[in-house]
This record gives C-alpha cells, sequence and structure tokens, in this order.
C-alpha cells in the first residue's frame, strides 16, 4: 500500500508541474487558444485522476473487507460514468467558448492523465 501511495503523490506532483507549464505556455506565448485549451483539458483530466485514485483506493479497502463482501452493499466502481461526464463537460466548454479554447487541445489534455501515468510507470520500471 505504500508503494500505491507513493505512487499517486508522484503522478499528482507531475501533474501539478504539467499544469504550471501549461500556464506558462498559455501566460506567455501567442498560442493563447491551444495552451488554455490544453489547460482546460488537463484540470479536468487531473480531477478524473483524482477521482479515479480515491475509488480505486476504496476498492481495496472493499476487497479486503469480508464482512461487507457478504451483505447486500452496493460494491464501489471506479467512475467511468465520471470520467465520460468530465469529457462531455469539456467539450461542452470547448464548444461554448470555441474562441478561446482549441477543441482538439481540450481533447488532448483530457488524455495527459493518462500519459503521466504511462510515463511514470516507464520512469518507475526503467530504474529499478
Amino acid at each position: 500500500m505504500i508503494d500505491y501511495q507513493q505512487m499517486i503523490s508522484r503522478q499528482r506532483k507531475w501533474m501539478f508541474y504539467l499544469l504550471a507549464l501549461l500556464v506558462l505556455g498559455w501566460g506567455f506565448t501567442p498560442w493563447k487558444p491551444v495552451f488554455l485549451g490544453l489547460l482546460l483539458g488537463s484540470i479536468l483530466s487531473f480531477y478524473n485522476l483524482w477521482t479515479m485514485q480515491r475509488k480505486i483506493s476504496k476498492l481495496g479497502e472493499h476487497s479486503t473487507d469480508l464482512d461487507t463482501s457478504k451483505s447486500n452493499k452496493r460494491k464501489p466502481n471506479i467512475g467511468t460514468f465520471t470520467r465520460l461526464a468530465t469529457g462531455a463537460l469539456a467539450a461542452v466548454i470547448a464548444l461554448q467558448f470555441e474562441e478561446h479554447f482549441h477543441i482538439i487541445s481540450v481533447v488532448l489534455g483530457l488524455m495527459t492523465a493518462y500519459f503521466v501515468i504511462f510515463i511514470d510507470y516507464l520512469l518507475k520500471h526503467l530504474t529499478e
């Protein structure tokens, strides 16, 4: 469980660094719609990462608790609907304010958490 907590901490740290870089790109480059789209998508992607990590932790706690597995309580899920709804929210915001957000950048921004997870996995296992 300690390894999982360290992994969560690393991934959140990398997401904060990425968000800081996107804010700097938005502030100091002429490509404001692109960076604003990446920023919107990445913020919502970070929210998705946070909720997914929280729900996976709850799922791990649920699987170790024998009493609740025998009861009729609803089993926790990993939030697929939440992630899809967040993607839809990003698309609605980007389409509502087309002059401020580049839609392809928003979609790429929504995928940043998955890139961070993948890169974190590669760095962790290549350095071991």
